[in-house]
């Protein structure tokens, strides 16, 4: 029997509503994962259903949508098959204590594990004391997850380069290695003109590395830097990559669904990739016509335009998020990311709509730092490999990247009049300076001339 026929006799057996809506779903993907057509009769062993469960374990479906898949071949077993073999209620029981424990784990996560402080969250003790340390300092200043990454990253290569001990007040004994505290300005100068002289790396991968260290030496170790004479990476002076109007719109048109909401919008607002995948139900306000970005580089808020062209797309996507909430709430989860101390402060807030992600991940995930299950926000990944495979539809040539689109809206406002400082608080820049880049589309040296080749 079909995977559509299991469907509609399901409308006539005793199964709650939520159970005729995905027990077709789940069992459409056994079939998949056997690799058998949806149209014939499909068999069911234990092996078979333990290793399609384990298969959607390993690509991180929670323990409550392992238990929903299982229940859902047991159906087919018994409204298709009519068989009582194999049993399957272990593996139900199984999964369904599982779900239990994930839905504790996510409900108190500060009282789960004996590392998880709750100010900063967990912090694996495996890792060098340093690193714990940078790593608590990062959280209490409310350095995001990625800045975070990246200066423990660096230190790490800093303590491998120079075969340094952990750093604890007992690390110095006679005999044994360098420790940072014999370290200091020579160390840092000559670790940093290495990468500009041997690693030849951009100067603003060095500037990264110099501010990791400057952060480990100041916030951790609570050292001063007297001068670091470093020879520094060039800063080669880069116009940024703008499509035409035609291109733009022609790259919207390859797009589809969720990610051509998410190109308009950071075309049309001027938005930031993060700042767009992190984007809150409560800071779309339609009334206004206007975009509150929260949280933007250099932590900055900041208002922006409502694109009227994206107005009913982001109205549908708003109530996608809210039907998949909505879910989440009736399995126990139901819960997001909340900055700084908020989840503290109000409790039940990451259970409210408004705090939800306009464009939620597919799936929940584990907080690696609460260890608690939550819905996140699509990853980076998702619009950027989309916009590549729409500009080669689209044949535009240059390399593109999402960024791209944030530099056209730009662009185009000073194109069309609009005011520079206007440009500039609509993209959140504190220097006027930043957005005068943009102005070479106003002053275009040489253009006016007429090639001698065409004289």
């Amino acid at each position: 029997m079909s995977v559509e026929a299991f469907s509609r006799l399901l409308g006539r057996c005793d199964v709650s509503p939520t159970g005729k809506r995905w027990f077709p779903v789940w069992v459409g993907r056994y079939a998949s994962h056997l690799k058998q057509s949806r149209t014939v009769r499909l068999g069911v062993d234990r092996d078979s259903v333990i290793a399609f469960l384990r298969s959607l374990r390993d690509t991180g479906v929670p323990a409550w949508q392992r238990l929903q898949a299982a229940q859902s071949i047991e159906c087919y077993r018994d409204v298709v098959l009519c068989v009582a073999t194999p049993p399957l209620n272990d593996i139900a029981q199984t999964l369904r204590e599982i779900a239990d424990r994930e839905r504790r784990a996510a409900s108190e996560p500060a009282t789960a594990d004996p590392h998880l402080d709750e100010s900063v969250g967990l912090i694996d003790p495996n890792e060098p004391a340093v690193i714990q340390g940078l790593r608590r300092a990062c959280r209490l200043l409310h350095y995001s997850r990625r800045t975070e990454k990246a200066y423990a990253g660096w230190v790490e290569r800093f303590l491998k380069r120079y075969s340094l001990e952990e750093f604890s007040p007992t690390a110095v004994q006679a005999g044994s290695r360098r420790t940072l505290a014999d370290v200091g300005e020579n160390e840092v100068q000559e670790f940093l003109s290495e990468l500009a002289v041997e690693g030849n790396v951009a100067a603003s991968t060095q500037n990264q590395a110099f501010s990791g260290l400057l952060f480990l030496f100041q916030k951790v170790l609570k050292r001063k830097l007297e001068f670091v004479d470093a020879v520094r990476a060039n800063r080669p002076r880069r116009l940024p990559v703008v499509l035409s109007r035609d291109e733009a719109q022609r790259l919207l048109a390859e797009l589809g669904g969720r990610d051509r909401l998410m190109a308009q919008l950071m075309y049309g607002a001027g938005l930031r990739l993060m700042e767009c995948l992190r984007l809150r139900v409560k800071d779309v306000c339609f009334e206004l016509g206007q975009i509150v970005v929260r949280e933007g580089k250099g932590d900055k808020d900041r208002i922006t335009v409502l694109p009227q062209a994206a107005r009913v797309g982001l109205q549908a996507q708003i109530e996608v998020a809210r039907d998949l909430h909505a879910r989440d709430l009736q399995a126990g989860f139901g819960r997001v990311w909340l900055p700084q101390a908020l989840a503290r402060k109000y409790p039940n807030a990451d259970r409210e709509f408004g705090w939800q992600y306009v464009f939620p991940a597919h799936k929940l995930s584990r907080d690696p730092r609460s260890e608690s299950m939550r819905r996140h926000h699509l990853h980076d990944s998702v619009l950027s490999m989309a916009l590549k495979a729409a500009a080669r539809k689209a044949r535009i040539e240059r390399p593109l990247t999402s960024h791209a689109l944030r530099h056209s809206f730009a662009t185009h406002l000073l194109e069309g009049g609009s005011d520079i400082r206007t440009v500039q608080d609509l993209l959140g820049h504190a220097d006027v300076s930043t957005t005068m880049i943009y102005t070479h589309v106003l002053n275009r040296p040489g253009l006016a001339v007429r090639s001698p080749l065409d004289a």
